[in-house]
């Protein structure tokens, strides 16, 4: 039995592991009200993903594009040219222009490879799951992450706590950062406007507060990204309290809501899921979790806005997705490996509450 689990080296162990197969036969998985979306974030594996019953993706991330296809710090590649100038003083810097031509070898213009690599990640995704929705979250790598990136300890911050730092909307409108997230913007509208995959919408991660959102609206729309126009939607992620507190106030400049239950579990019980010592109290099952998310379902279907929800919890608890349907959520984006088996408890769940 060969095992990849324990890293690079992976182990190969005498005998053979005991498995079984289940088969399920598509055609006849139940219809559901409900709409049963995917997680996604590898373009590889998105027209098999795209072949199991489902609505679109709910969530498509960008970091895995960025991390294992781009690999750089958007603006070591957009400050190529100063960094190469330094390279002949700095030993450090000279290793990072290396690497940075390596990896772009057939670009002059080192920021094109950014918008042309991040592009096609999101149409290869875009592309399997059409004409469905593909909800697209820009970017939300925090700044410990990105400095993890080729040329990313020369523009990232050190924070004591990056996981309420820097990260998400915030870094958009920042002067120091909108000319990377411009190229996001690029990639985005070359998916949609010049390869007509206009299923392919965006969700702004980790947005603080209504101000917050209407600066990144604009400078999205600064950098052709327009709400609304050729069909464009824009969700936000309700991952915060103050998401839930004023999702009425959000709502009015939102196209919709997904909700993202990790987050918004570790904000609501103040912890930190990663900690050994407090991971035991983390659960999404929480009553106080559980009265925010029946709270800003009921809040978004007044206000006529699309809310779903892309964090972990109905993937993992059977319970979980019954309470959802319960609340009279529009969607679910699951992790592909759940979704059929998920799609049975949502539509035991609908007949059983007479949804139709």
């Amino acid at each position: 039995t060969v095992s990849c689990a324990e890293g690079e080296e992976g182990r190969v162990y005498n005998g053979l592991l005991d498995f079984e197969v289940q088969r399920i036969d598509f055609s006849e998985v139940p219809k559901t009200k409900t709409h049963i979306m995917m997680n996604v974030g590898i373009p590889e594996k998105a027209f098999t993903q795209g072949q199991i019953p489902n609505e679109g993706v709910g969530l498509a991330r960008l970091e895995f594009i960025i991390n294992s296809h781009i690999g750089i710090h958007p603006l070591a590649l957009l400050n190529y040219a100063e960094l190469k100038e330094k390279a002949a003083s700095d030993k450090e810097i000279k290793e990072v222009v290396d690497s940075i031509d390596a990896k772009t070898a057939a670009y002059d213009d080192k920021s094109r490879f950014f918008v042309d690599t991040l592009a096609q990640g999101v149409a290869t995704i875009g592309a399997g799951f059409y004409p469905n929705d593909v909800i697209v979250r820009l970017s939300d790598f925090k700044s410990n992450e990105y400095a993890n990136l080729i040329g990313g300890h020369q523009y990232e911050p050190v924070e004591s706590n990056p996981m309420i730092g820097w990260r998400g909307a915030s870094r958009y409108y920042a002067e120091v950062f909108e000319p990377a997230f411009a190229l996001e913007c690029e990639a985005l509208k070359k998916v949609r406007n010049e390869m007509g995959l206009t299923n392919v919408k965006v969700m702004i991660p980790f947005c603080r507060t209504v101000e917050e959102g209407k600066k990144v609206i604009e400078v999205m729309k600064r950098h052709g990204l327009v709400q609304g126009e050729n069909g464009l939607e824009v969700y936000v992620m309700c991952e915060i309290p103050s998401n839930v507190i004023l999702a009425d106030q959000f709502a009015e400049i939102f196209d919709g809501f997904s909700i993202g239950s990790n987050d918004l579990t570790q904000l609501t019980l103040g912890l930190d899921r990663d900690s050994e010592l407090v991971s035991h109290i983390y659960d999404e099952r929480n009553e106080a979790v559980k009265r925010l998310v029946r709270q800003v379902i009921n809040t978004a279907r007044k206000a006529g806005r699309k809310i779903g929800i892309c964090g972990q919890a109905p993937s993992d608890f059977p319970d979980f997705a019954a309470f959802l349907v319960e609340c009279g959520i529009d969607s679910m984006s699951l992790t592909p490996d759940t979704a059929v088996k998920t799609r049975l408890i949502v539509a035991d769940k609908e007949k059983e509450l007479g949804i139709k």
